[in-house]
């Protein structure tokens, strides 16, 4: 059984970020042989310093690393997160838990409101912004979605005419389409619907499971938007971060 490993016990105040980090990067080998999947540089820095970053400046200060694949390598380079200004916890899985198993593990730790993010993808959206929707909408969840040319690689998420999701990540051959950019405002009471101790899928299983009895809602964004999580797309991010954040 997976244990806990908060060092620096946060305060349970503000909207916290879950970082979903704990994957083995396999289409990324060999360069994943050496970093965890976020971990890997781009320009000399790692690809989860810019997000972390990029969050900070929207107003998200605090951060649960959930990780299992070299989870060493993250506590090593950010300790508490004090250097980059904000608050940073890790949760160590023994076993890999799946993206919502790894949340069901630090729901002591979550408040009413609270932001997921996968630490391999960079969407440009305003989370207060979000948050402000989600809240209006009064539902449990809200994901984030990106139009997209050829979306089979993601899956679509289909929609109603006010924003509900009616079906999601489904493998649709299409021209145009939504498809999750892998960030997520959700409230507590979706973790009851992830059973503890294993390995749950959110996208697989939670979400598609409870969209006949809960509200969620898509939030579309124009914004930039990559996903290294193929070499390709690794590369791309590393030509295209000037421009992203105009360095």
């Amino acid at each position: 059984m997976a244990t806990l490993n908060f060092r620096y016990p946060l305060p349970k105040s503000g909207t916290k970020a879950v970082v979903l980090a704990g994957g083995l990067g396999t289409r990324l080998r060999p360069i994943t042989y050496l970093y965890p999947k976020p971990m890997v540089p781009v320009r000399g820095k790692p690809f989860l310093e810019y997000l972390i970053c990029f969050l900070k400046n929207q107003g998200i200060s605090e951060f649960i690393l959930c990780l299992h694949y070299m989870a060493e390598k993250f506590s090593e380079y950010f300790g508490d997160g004090s250097k980059f200004g904000v608050a940073i916890e890790y949760s160590i899985e023994e076993e890999p838990l799946g993206t919502a198993g790894a949340i069901k593990k630090v729901e002591d730790y979550l408040n009413s409101s609270f932001l997921v993010l996968n630490g391999d993808t960079y969407v440009d959206l305003n989370p207060q912004e979000m948050l402000k929707n989600h809240r209006e909408n009064k539902n449990v969840g809200t994901v984030a979605l990106i139009e997209m040319k050829d979306p089979f690689r993601y899956g679509v998420v289909k929609l109603s005419e006010d924003r509900r999701i009616t079906s999601f990540s489904e493998k649709v051959s299409t021209a145009m389409g939504y498809v999750n950019a892998g960030v997520y405002i959700f409230e507590k009471s979706i973790l009851e619907y992830i059973p503890k101790n294993r390995q749950v899928s959110l996208e697989k299983e939670v979400i598609p499971h409870i969209l006949c009895k809960e509200r969620i809602y898509g939030f579309i964004t124009k914004g930039y938007f990559i996903d290294i999580g193929v070499p390709e797309d690794y590369h791309r991010f590393e030509r295209e971060i000037v421009k992203v954040f105009h360095e």
